[in-house]
């Protein structure tokens, strides 16, 4: 299975809405990415999350990733789960069935993302249709 990697710029934009009971938060953010490296490409979507006063926090997302990878054009639909504790992050980001179009149609795969030094980077492991 062949891996992309490189690194990835993201801007989140708070949406109307957030939701504050006893502490414990519910919000929505709009985001924006610019992928670079074996990707080339935009990413936008919404995530929603949650926090509560310990720092524990959840959070799901939806991105449509418009761009080019292995020299075909299209776009995909990335699904993101995230749950954090001050201990421990789970993170599963994957593509969604049947969500490529154009010359990425059929794509299927995973996503990771590492954050080092405060830059993002991700390696996305995939199969082309």
């Amino acid at each position: 299975m062949p891996t992309a990697k490189g690194p990835f710029e993201v801007k989140t934009t708070p949406l109307d809405g957030d939701t504050d009971v006893d502490g414990v938060i519910m919000g929505r953010l709009a985001l924006d990415k610019i992928y670079e490296g074996d990707l080339q490409g935009v990413g936008v979507g919404q995530m929603q999350t949650t926090g509560g006063p310990s720092g524990a926090g959840v959070y799901v997302a939806l991105e449509r990733v418009t761009g080019t990878l292995a020299g075909r054009k299209g776009s995909f639909v990335l699904v993101h789960r995230g749950v954090m504790t001050k201990t421990s992050r789970d993170l599963s980001i994957a593509i969604a069935p049947d969500s490529g179009t154009g010359g990425l149609a059929g794509i299927s795969g995973t996503f990771s993302i590492e954050i080092v030094d405060g830059k993002h980077g991700y390696s996305l492991d995939y199969k082309l249709g």
